[in-house]
């Protein structure tokens, strides 16, 4: 299955969420893990992410809150700094997941 990259929005309002990269990965990810979960997977059937951040100073942060969804078996993973995301967002994630 390939999530598309996700941006940090609400469902419901689809207004982005948190003010910091941290906050912001934390909404991708729970998004990530609702698309997943719409599928019958789970975090745990990540294979591949890539990370994109607008400040690649941030990479830390962000990184902490990946290691809580990352699974049980981390997946591959590639993080770039990118000039600008849209709707001014600091984190996208997009996915790639296997059914094993």
């Amino acid at each position: 299955m390939f999530v598309s990259g996700q941006l940090p929005l609400d469902p419901a309002s689809g207004q982005i969420v948190g003010a910091t990269a941290a906050e912001q990965a934390e909404q991708v990810l729970k998004n990530i893990s609702a698309i997943l979960a719409s599928q019958g997977m789970s975090m745990d059937d990540v294979v591949k992410t890539t990370v994109f951040l607008q400040d690649l100073a941030d990479f830390a942060a962000v990184n902490e809150v990946y290691a809580r969804f990352a699974g049980s078996v981390p997946p591959a993973r590639s993080a770039v700094a990118v000039k600008a995301l849209p709707r001014g967002a600091l984190v996208e994630i997009e996915a790639i997941a296997a059914k094993g």
